[in-house]
């Protein structure tokens, strides 16, 4: 990592932003930061620049594949290899499917799913030719689990697991030393419950058990500098997605009875309330949203899965202790 080259789309805010300053902490030489909203992304680049790193500052629009490969471009020009991509700009709407336009259904998918397959194609691009680099997809638990209300965002989500496979398969194909992983994150306190569309007229809010950004930031950072083909972050993500390949129709009668009021607070919507989804919204949100005080700043589960090795040693040799300990009498009876 250090001295190297990354690339952050959805810098801006919520997780992208706490992943561009990580990587700046963690020794980045530079952290290319790829969003909409200029004025948020000089914000960011100061945090960057403070954590250590320089920061190149890139307004782009993801679902525009050929801003995203000039973004590429400038990137290799002004600072030297892209080194890792991390792909992590996102839109969603929540809505009954049978309220959404095909505009917007579109649009999310342009966002979450092509931005993240433009990032991709870009990247290799530029990674093939020198046989090195990482990806790291931004996903979600909603990537096996979906629930109602949000079908265009679960449905993008479900589509980079399918095509991060497809490409992690075609990578070792050609054996390959470029490195492409997954991060599947919980519900995370990130300014997107401010500024999503919505059709229903109560404030949306992150389901279950939410964590800060800093927290998926850590695992994404871990992606990149550790080779594993998916993190899971938090105990919620890991539960949802094991009961899901167990359980899929009892989940799918839970997520009709209880995910509806549990994505909303009792907090009424503005009917003038503005959104993102097709132009972004000025805010003083950074990476934090407005769930400060439900929000973990840690997690034990993503902390023993990222030292499962050093977890495994111990679990081993505590074993080993309990059996010598346990069998030790034995011995001295038979004297």
């Amino acid at each position: 990592m250090q001295g190297q080259v990354v690339v952050v789309t959805g810098a801006n805010a919520g997780v992208g932003r706490a992943a561009a300053r990580a990587f700046a902490e963690a020794g980045a030489g530079c952290v290319a930061l790829l969003a909409r909203d200029r004025e948020r992304l000089e914000s960011t680049a100061q945090e960057v620049r403070a954590a250590g790193a320089r920061a190149l500052v890139i307004e782009v629009d993801v679902a525009d594949a050929a801003a995203v490969e000039r973004a590429a471009q400038q990137v290799e020009a002004e600072a030297g290899p892209i080194a890792v991509w991390v792909n992590n700009a996102m839109a969603t709407i929540f809505s009954p499917v049978g309220d959404i336009t095909p505009e917007e259904f579109a649009r999310v998918t342009e966002v979450t799913y092509l931005g993240t397959v433009y990032g991709t194609m870009s990247a290799l691009k530029r990674m093939r030719s020198r046989n090195a680099g990482t990806i790291v997809q931004v996903g979600s638990a909603l990537a096996y689990r979906s629930i109602p209300l949000q079908s265009a965002y679960c449905g993008a989500k479900h589509a980079i697991r399918g095509f991060t496979d497809s490409v992690r398969s075609e990578l070792i194909h050609d054996n390959s030393a470029i490195r492409i992983s997954m991060v599947q994150l919980p519900g995370v306190n990130t300014p997107q419950f401010e500024w999503c569309r919505t059709k229903i007229h109560q404030h949306p809010q992150p389901v279950g058990t939410v964590y800060q950004p800093e927290v998926a930031a850590r695992a994404i950072v871990w992606a990149a500098t550790h080779y594993r083909r998916e993190i899971y972050v938090g105990l919620p993500a890991v539960v949802s997605i094991v009961l899901n390949k167990m359980l899929p129709g009892v989940l799918d009668k839970v997520m009709a009875r209880r995910a509806y009021e549990q994505q909303f607070t009792a907090q009424p919507m503005p009917a003038d309330r503005p959104d993102n989804l097709f132009h972004p919204v000025p805010s003083p949100y950074r990476a934090h949203g407005s769930f400060e005080q439900r929000a973990h700043a840690s997690s034990p589960q993503l902390w023993t899965s990222l030292h499962r090795d050093l977890v495994g040693s111990v679990l081993a040799l505590a074993a080993v202790s309990t059996l010598a300990w346990t069998l030790l009498p034995r011995r001295r009876l038979r004297r």
